[in-house]
């Protein structure tokens, strides 16, 4: 005998067998950050932060727990600070900062999860997360500037997308072309990205800004990792629809 199942609920086994199927890692880790964020201070969404002064001081105090603080990190004064990389990478300073962020690891995480496999590609993730931001609080272990969100790990997710999808095209957005959008394989756009960061670098004054190091040593070790574990096998030269904005990570 067969039974008849209800169209809507065929439809609703459908959409979560795609969702568990698809790149939960990266669905997620999008999910914890944004969530982190309206939760907070930052966001300016919770009344009970208040206003003027008393939301400028929460959000500095949020900041201070959660971001790292190079000086401290370096001192290693306690398990806590050790574990700011971590905790760092949920903490975005706005919503551009957000968004930003959450478009690159939207366009690229997915592609590169399905390659590398969830468990390892959270691995990966934070690791290289870690990585970037202790390297940033070592080049600058003077300072006691908050370092906050996931740029160097999301960074290395580029580096290693470049490896294994160099042909892949993406939708980019130039400011130079009056955005304008164009699609470009990936090899291009991203050793693109990596030029403006390593000119940004050299131009950059000390204080407050982004951490273009963290995205320059994420980005190399994400691209290093991927030639060390995958050079034995074959790359992929497929094409994506993915569309990449012009905010950088």
């Amino acid at each position: 005998m067969y039974r008849r199942v209800p169209v809507r609920h065929a439809l609703s086994v459908i959409s979560w067998r795609r969702l568990a199927q698809g790149p939960v890692v990266t669905y997620g880790l999008i999910g914890l950050c944004v969530l982190a964020f309206l939760l907070s201070p930052l966001s300016g969404l919770r009344p009970g932060h208040g206003d003027g002064d008393a939301l400028r001081a929460a959000q500095s105090a949020y900041f201070e727990r959660w971001g790292v603080i190079p000086v401290e990190l370096m001192r290693g004064a306690s398990p806590r600070t050790l574990l700011t990389p971590f905790t760092a990478l949920f903490v975005h300073g706005g919503w551009l900062h957000l968004l930003g962020n959450m478009l690159f690891l939207h366009v690229f995480g997915a592609m590169t999860e399905r390659r590398m496999g969830r468990a390892h590609f959270l691995l990966f993730y934070l690791g290289i997360g870690y990585l970037a931001l202790f390297a940033y609080a070592a080049a600058n272990a003077g300072s006691a500037q908050t370092l906050v969100g996931a740029s160097g790990a999301i960074s290395g997710v580029l580096g290693v997308f470049l490896y294994l999808f160099p042909r892949a095209r993406v939708t980019s957005l130039f400011p130079f072309l009056l955005f304008l959008p164009l699609r470009f394989p990936a090899w291009i756009v991203l050793i693109f990205w990596f030029a403006l960061q390593w000119l940004a670098l050299r131009g950059a004054d000390e204080g407050p800004g982004v951490a273009y190091l963290a995205h320059l040593v994420g980005f190399g070790a994400g691209f290093l990792y991927a030639w060390v574990r995958y050079w034995r096998t074959d790359r992929v030269h497929g094409q994506t629809g993915a569309t990449e904005g012009e905010r950088q990570p």
